[in-house]
């Protein structure tokens, strides 16, 4: 695809972003109903496409966390309809008023909502992304450019190709979602400079594709990052809620960002808690990366440095003993990625101190990881987990894809 083709897509989106933001809730809740019975109805469809990308990936040598990310079945389908359905409940972002006011001289003030305009995104392997990046783009007024991975391609093709014809069944313009090729890289690189037809670009996936977006994109970019998540096992946890979380954190699923991938454990309680996990995390298929307290347990491999800052998508973990808190703390610092860190605790000065002194998108007391996630805080289906600081932090859901803008109304007033 070349460039002019790039930039022809752009500006067919950029036609029916101005279609869509005007339409009202009711005519976008309904598009998003039509895409979410469309997908299940034609999932023998989608699952056939899905199969062949799944059967040449792992041809070509695919790891396995990364086939399971590509790989969709009818509840991953019908889980994509449900993320469709419950965007349709959420209220609608768009003219909300953000604050307003009358200022001195009688002039009416407020900042309301509004969409970007036009959203590209550019992700990696799972297509169920396809499905959830429409729907909220669809609701918060966006138009969007999708461009998935090559080895997805067939997958993300047919997925687009029913929600488009949902989208025109329902009255609104096929254009509000487009797939862009992945044939070659060179399309990416093209979406990343069509700045002036695209307004912001989303990164979705792995830590060299996120860099590349951020370093290359003349169109403004809304980071997200990789999940180097910890678990802190405190001196004043409850070692059998403590043993839950970090199972369910590690072994939910591990090829995902909110997965944990890094376990911290207080010395007090490192005797009574260690030959615990390390045997449920054996059993549960996970190979440790300890430090030298972990690796006298059998089966715990010594850790390397590069097994503490690594993000493993996988059944793997590293693991260390602090002595203390303010330990977990320096550790997390220097290993974490700012995306979702933990602490077990029955302790809620020591509760207090960790999400105070934290850096990341989302801290956890007594809970998993894995509820970092846009469907888990009740956003609806997500775009991403944003780890920077502007705009957007943690799970982005409605609001954080849309700008806002102010509206200034008078009576004749001049300055």
């Amino acid at each position: 695809m070349t460039e002019t083709s790039v930039q022809a897509l752009a500006l067919r989106a950029r036609e029916a972003s101005a279609v869509l933001a005007l339409a009202t809730r009711e005519s976008k809740d309904r598009a998003l109903g039509a895409m979410a019975d469309a997908l299940v109805e034609r999932v023998a469809e989608v699952l056939a496409a899905n199969a062949e990308d799944v059967d040449a990936a792992r041809a070509g040598g695919t790891p396995d966390h990364v086939l399971d990310r590509l790989r969709l079945d009818e509840g991953r389908v019908a889980g994509m309809a449900d993320g469709l359905r419950d965007v349709a409940r959420l209220p609608d972002p768009v003219g909300e008023v953000v604050r307003g006011s009358t200022l001195a001289n009688g002039l009416e003030l407020r900042q309301v909502r509004v969409p970007f305009g036009v959203v590209g995104i550019i992700y990696e392997a799972r297509p169920n992304v396809t499905a959830d990046a429409a729907g909220i783009c669809l609701k918060s007024g966006n138009a969007v450019l999708l461009r998935g991975s090559s080895s997805a391609r067939r997958s993300n093709a047919a997925i687009v190709g029913v929600l488009r014809d949902a989208a025109q069944g329902a009255g609104l313009p096929a254009d509000v979602v487009q797939l862009v090729p992945a044939e070659s890289r060179g399309t990416a690189t093209e979406l990343m400079r069509a700045r002036g037809l695209v307004d912001v670009l989303v990164p979705r996936g792995g830590a060299g594709l996120i860099r590349s977006v951020v370093e290359e994109s003349i169109v403004p970019v809304i980071e997200t990052g990789v999940g180097n998540c910890h678990v802190y096992v405190d001196a004043a946890a409850d070692l059998d809620m403590a043993l839950r979380i970090v199972l369910n954190a590690k072994t939910h699923r591990p090829s995902v960002c909110n997965a944990a991938e890094s376990l911290l454990v207080h010395a007090d309680v490192a005797d009574a808690f260690l030959p615990r996990v390390v045997a449920a995390l054996r059993e549960a298929g996970v190979t440790v990366h300890g430090d030298a307290t972990f690796a006298t347990h059998d089966g715990v491999e010594e850790a390397t440095e590069e097994d503490h800052a690594t993000e493993y998508l996988g059944l793997h973990l590293s693991a260390a003993v602090v002595p203390d808190l303010e330990a977990a703390l320096a550790h997390i610092r220097r290993y974490g990625s700012g995306h979702s860190e933990a602490i077990v605790t029955d302790s809620q000065a020591a509760a207090r101190r960790f999400t105070a002194a934290v850096d990341a998108a989302a801290v956890l007391v007594n809970a998993s990881t894995r509820f970092t996630d846009g469907g888990e805080f009740g956003f609806g289906a997500e775009i991403g987990i944003s780890t920077q600081k502007l705009h957007a932090r943690g799970p982005m859901g409605l609001p954080e894809m849309t700008s806002t803008k102010y509206v200034v109304t008078g009576d004749g007033h001049v300055r």
